[in-house]
């Protein structure tokens, strides 16, 4: 058990780092006035060809080089789904703001569920992630925190990690479609299933971890000192030794180019597969595995997401057509605005509160992945059940997944607007 706990601990490191990322992201962008223009302008062309598809034949149907039934982007595109886009990357927003973890792991199966190719939900998702890390990027104030050796040759790993877990993808879905589905279905109910019944068992006993209040502290704060996995990889001397972390100890720190590419390698393909960004790896992986300060490992995981997550979305996803733009800037301004509601309530709500609304998020994840792979193994020949009983499955997972992330949006957005009053300091909270 111990194990799976320090795994659990692990993982939610990473995916706190992530949700620190993507608010610094969202906070450059909004920040901005220019960058506030380009992302109004970039909408433009999206909203006027909405308006002109609806207003065409009435059906809202795409050539096929666009869209139609016969190409792999989706067959029909209308406002409604650009606006419910914004819903999505709205609600993952607020879950990534107001939890402290990225709520990036509810956006492929909400995709999904919406009827959305599993492959499409990926590449869409990667393409999400890139605009934001390219429109907010704050990478020239951090360049004093990568280690550039460092990071190109994680990024060696990172790029051939993202090229294996894109022909993964594009070569189950060229075998069947729905294999492809499957496949995507199944690695978000195993990682959704294992971080959400840990979530809700440390929810359930009232714990205060460690991991959880990382969310509190910050990565900076924590103790610099290497962990005995980061000394035991950086003892091995296979050359040649990447030098990093000179400004940390004097000399610096040393670790082969074996690891660092082997841990690129796998970031790279769960930013492939999943259309994560691999950044929720990164974090625990540099620190606790390979021993690298936090300063350096904040640094160069801001640099990796910009490319890992640019080059797999554009070489892997872009140029096969497996990218709806349309759903990428939704979901885009959709988070931003997320992320700033959910990150001002975390002041005004208990720590315990936050840490059982995680749990609820995830565990509807999973339940909608769960059931919504009895319908695709059914289709396959995989299992015998009726189409009837895979069918109301399948629809039980949507609906309940729908509703839980509907209810906790708007109680984070009551709780917001609630407290408007405390959160400007016009009045003491109670």
């Amino acid at each position: 058990m111990s194990f799976f706990r320090d795994l659990y601990q692990f993982m939610m490191m990473g995916a706190q780092a992530h949700a620190k990322w993507e608010l610094e992201m969202s906070n450059n962008i909004l920040q901005s006035r220019n960058r506030k223009i380009v992302l109004c302008l970039s909408l433009i062309p999206i909203i006027i060809g909405g308006i002109a598809i609806a207003g065409g034949d009435g059906t809202g149907a795409l050539p096929d080089s666009l869209g139609g039934k016969s190409a792999y982007t989706p067959a029909f595109y209308t406002p409604t789904i650009f606006f419910a886009s914004i819903m999505v990357g709205l609600a993952a927003g607020l879950i990534t703001g107001c939890i402290g973890a990225g709520g990036g792991f509810i956006i492929a199966p909400a995709l999904m569920s919406a009827g959305v190719k599993g492959i499409l939900a990926v590449g869409t998702d990667l393409f999400h992630i890139f605009a934001k890390a390219i429109m907010g990027s704050v990478l020239h104030k951090k360049l004093g925190n990568v280690s550039v050796p460092l990071a190109l040759t994680f990024l060696i790993g990172a790029i051939a990690g993202a090229t294996a877990g894109g022909i993964l993808n594009r070569t189950l879905y060229e075998i069947n479609p729905i294999l492809s589905d499957a496949f995507i279905t199944t690695v978000y109910v195993f990682m959704l299933g294992f971080l959400g019944f840990y979530a809700l068992a440390d929810y359930l006993n009232g714990r205060k971890t460690r991991v959880l209040q990382a969310d509190k502290q910050g990565p900076s704060t924590r103790e610099e000192a290497i962990p005995s996995v980061g000394k035991k990889l950086q003892s091995i001397a296979i050359p040649p030794m990447v030098t990093f972390d000179q400004g940390v100890t004097p000399g610096g720190r040393k670790i082969s180019w074996v690891f660092l590419v082997a841990s690129g390698a796998l970031v790279g393909m769960a930013a492939g597969i999943m259309g994560v960004g691999g950044g929720f790896l990164t974090f625990p992986i540099f620190v606790y595995g390979l021993g690298v300060s936090s300063m350096t490992t904040v640094g160069t995981d801001i640099f990796q997401i910009i490319f890992t997550a640019g080059y797999a979305s554009i070489t892997q996803y872009a140029v096969y057509g497996f990218i709806f733009y349309t759903l990428a800037m939704g979901m885009l301004l959709g988070s931003l605005f997320g992320i700033q509601i959910g990150s001002l309530v975390t002041k005004v709500v208990p720590g315990l509160t936050i840490r059982g609304f995680y749990a609820m998020a995830v565990m509807a994840g999973f339940i909608n992945r769960v059931f919504a792979l009895p319908a695709k193994l059914r289709s396959m020949e995989l299992i015998s059940w009726s189409k009837q009983t895979t069918t109301i499955l399948e629809q039980i997972g949507i609906y309940g997944f729908f509703i839980v992330i509907g209810i906790f949006g708007v109680w984070v957005i009551g709780t917001f607007l609630r407290n408007i009053k405390v959160l400007k300091g016009e009045v003491p909270a109670s």
